[in-house]
């Protein structure tokens, strides 16, 4: 199957648009001077300007439909498969199970023809593995669906392998209203950066009765008007929903986008508040995933890692239900309280040792862990309060890493490896022995979570003996409306420590210290 035949226009449009500012530039500077369009000297060189332009244009134009023409897709055989080029010829393909995150974007001139491009991420892409630009928006859906579907492992008509699948039902979950996008970048740390910025310019100016510092603001105040409206031009709108076949998002002023994580797909999750957003109680959550980390383009790349730019408790708890339905603990409204604005062992967390304080007078209180049948929970911060959270099974390798001054006070720092993402979990200032039987516990819930973890297809995980079904008679599962009850846990991890290891099991570099 092609693309759609106006997708080369859509992308090309600043191409055709440069021809025809170079090749015009001299009557539009004719006009702004006021001078007369046509004179001698234009006269003679304007054949030779528009049969070059011409050329150019039929060469542009020619080169549009070839790609066009020699642009397809494929979905089968457990991949999505794209070929591209007709010089030099490429075909990317990612496997189905694989799939970490889909996304329907729509740039403002795609928007006007309503068209869509798709993306497809995979785990340990540094790009956007499959990109297809661009179908109409129906035609994205309907892709979107049927990959989904097929990672998910919904079984079909083995006549009729390839047919297409129906979009599964969502509910929604949270909506961020503008006000408190708004809001939240005018208390953002870069506005107090800005404004401490300017007292310091104005301190100097009067000091020094030098009126030059004024000029350093003008380049701050343009760079923070840039920030702010690339910040509220991709939080706009912004909504969550869940569905069987993941969280769907929803944002963006100009240029909207859709993304789909599949259930699981989510390696690490931070959430995080400044000091300015306490008294509003507002938080904002960001997630590791894989295909994300390597994004060249930052602001892209930090729209798509965020799963909530700003929101309150009640968002956070409906986020957190999202992420991981089943928290492993019967009070998780208690555990991820204490995570989020708790002290000392609230909730059942360890903190810093009281003889290392002095390492970190304000936050040692804060600083600690707790580990639930499914997750483990990372807090930190006194004033920027956090709280990272990595599943079992997300844990790829972990590290203990000990300074001199650490030694001194007999505490270490345990580091978990995940994929390349905002999130960076790290256990501060833990004492030795916790952080070593930390260590040892860690890697063995996650030698046990992925050995339970069999497939990639989470829709097999649930329902291994899913039967053959028509394409056309796929019917999703109805989504839970409110917040999903916990699931009946598994016995406590203490009783599968007989359990023989995984076949893979996690990767571990115990012992391993820095000095």
């Amino acid at each position: 199957m092609r693309v759609h035949p106006a997708s080369p226009f859509v992308r090309g449009w600043v191409a055709l648009a440069a021809i025809g500012f170079f090749f015009g530039r001299d009557v539009f500077e004719r006009a702004l001077q006021g001078r007369p369009l046509t004179g001698d000297e234009f006269a003679g060189r304007a054949p030779w300007l528009l049969a070059a332009g011409g050329i150019m244009l039929i060469i542009a134009v020619l080169g549009f439909i070839l790609t066009w023409y020699f642009t397809k897709y494929q979905v089968s055989g457990g991949y999505v498969r794209v070929n591209t080029g007709f010089i030099f010829r490429q075909q990317r393909q990612a496997r189905l199970d694989r799939v970490q995150a889909i996304d329907i974007v729509q740039p403002l001139l795609a928007r006007i023809f309503g068209l869509a491009e798709l993306k497809f991420e995979v785990a340990d892409a540094g790009e956007s593995a499959v990109r297809l630009a661009y179908l109409t928006m129906d035609e994205a859906r309907q892709l979107r669906a049927t990959i989904l579907a097929r990672a998910a492992g919904v079984a079909v008509d083995p006549s009729c392998p390839d047919g297409p699948a129906p979009e599964a039902p969502e509910y929604p979950v949270l909506a961020v209203p503008p006000s408190r996008l708004i809001g939240s970048l005018l208390l953002s740390e870069q506005s107090v950066v800005v404004v401490l910025g300017g007292a310091a310019s104005v301190v100097l100016s009067a000091v020094t009765e030098n009126r030059s510092f004024y000029f350093y603001l003008i380049p701050a105040a343009l760079g923070l008007a840039a920030s702010y409206w690339n910040l509220f031009n991709k939080g706009y709108n912004f909504t969550a929903a869940i569905s069987p076949d993941g969280i769907r998002l929803r944002y963006g002023l100009l240029d909207t986008q859709a993304q789909t994580l599949p259930p699981g797909r989510i390696q690490a999750l931070k959430v995080a508040q400044p000091p300015l957003w306490r008294a509003l109680g507002w938080y904002r959550i960001q997630v590791n995933v894989a295909g994300y980390g390597g994004i060249e383009n930052a602001a892209e790349g930090s729209a798509r890692t965020t799963l909530l730019p700003v929101g309150r408790l009640e968002d956070v708890m409906a986020i957190l239900a999202l992420v991981l339905p089943d928290p492993g603990t019967p009070d998780p409204a208690v555990v991820f309280g204490a995570g989020l604005h708790g002290l000392d062992s609230d909730g059942g967390f360890i903190t810093t040792p009281r003889s290392a304080r002095l390492l970190a007078p304000l936050g040692w209180r804060r600083n600690g862990f707790a580990a639930t049948d499914t997750a483990l929970l990372i807090r930190s911060g006194r004033w920027w309060r956090e709280l990272m959270m990595v599943p079992h099974q997300r844990t790829q390798s972990m590290a203990l890493h000990q300074g001199p001054l650490a030694r001194r006070f007999g505490v270490a720092d345990l580091v978990l490896h995940t994929t390349v993402g905002p999130v960076s979990p790290r256990l501060r200032q833990a004492g030795v022995e916790q952080a070593q039987a930390l260590f040892d516990a860690q890697s063995a819930r996650a030698r046990v979570a992925r050995k339970r973890q069999t497939t990639e297809q989470w829709l097999a995980q649930v329902a291994p003996d899913e039967p053959v079904v028509e394409p056309e008679q796929v019917v999703w599962p109805e989504p839970v409306e409110g917040p999903q009850p916990v699931r009946e846990h598994q016995p406590p991890f203490e009783s599968e420590s007989a359990v023989e290891p995984a076949e893979t099991p996690v990767p571990t570099q115990k012992g391993h210290h820095h000095g």
